[in-house]
């Protein structure tokens, strides 16, 4: 088996390097390769490089880093780095969850929604924690046991988002979700620089949305690894019938 490990951390966070280390161990005969960006690229959702190059530094057999976004990383990897496709994509672990909306913003799941549009199995993997001490090993482990069966439910119509609680020995169990809303108290902080230009930073808090039933966030507030399969095309049947009762003008 090929794999492919990705993020959005950068290719020197603890969490892809644990997660290269566990897998190699519950898969020893596998061909594992890391592509990732050079340094952080949070937040950077499915944005891609169109007008500018992208450098690729080969730092080890199979490991290169690269000045790219995370779905630049699966791209560049997939098409032009590896010598043949990988037969599973996995991103992370990314150090903060990717639950409910974050996924819209996420370049862990970026990566992986990149790959399941390129037809090969893809899987996000996030850690509900942001401070150390940081339990990576136990959710790469339930990653590990599980890839062959992640890899028979997949098909091209969706990427498989993970999240796990941040707690000594992992989750108490697994739970099949959906991605909730994820709602924050956004702020926007700002100060003066002497040249006369303003900074901006967005700062904020996420607001508790533990209770919603069946969501990714009740599960890892409880404790559960929660696995989300997640469309990879925008859904609209709920409000269709609403716009097509509507007599639009010209």
């Amino acid at each position: 088996m090929k794999i492919l490990l990705s993020n959005d951390d950068g290719i020197d966070s603890e969490g892809i390097r644990i997660l290269k280390t566990v897998v190699q161990q519950y898969h020893p005969d596998a061909e594992i390769w890391i592509v990732a960006p050079d340094g952080e690229r949070s937040g950077m959702s499915h944005s891609i490089t169109l007008r500018d190059s992208i450098r690729a530094r080969k730092i080890a057999e199979h490991e290169y880093q690269t000045s790219g976004s995370p779905a630049d990383c699966v791209m560049t990897a997939v098409m032009g780095i590896m010598d043949s496709r990988p037969d599973v994509i996995i991103s992370g672990i990314n150090r903060g969850p990717n639950l409910g909306t974050d996924i819209t913003y996420s370049g862990t799941a970026a990566a992986a929604r990149q790959g399941a549009y390129m037809n090969i199995p893809s899987i996000a993997v996030s850690l509900n924690g942001f401070h150390p001490p940081l339990h990576y090993a136990p959710l790469a482990e339930t990653v590990a046991k599980n890839l062959e069966a992640f890899i028979r439910l997949w098909d091209e119509h969706h990427f498989i988002n993970i999240n796990g609680p941040n707690i000594p020995g992992g989750g108490k169990d697994v739970r099949i979700t959906y991605p909730g809303r994820r709602l924050y108290k956004d702020v926007l902080e700002w100060f003066d620089a002497p040249s006369g230009d303003r900074y901006w930073f967005l700062a904020g808090e996420p607001v508790d949305n533990s209770d919603e039933p069946g969501s990714d966030w009740e599960a890892v507030s409880q404790n559960l690894v929660s696995i989300s399969p997640v469309h990879l095309h925008p859904l609209n049947n709920e409000i269709d019938s609403e716009y097509e009762q509507t007599d639009f003008v010209i």
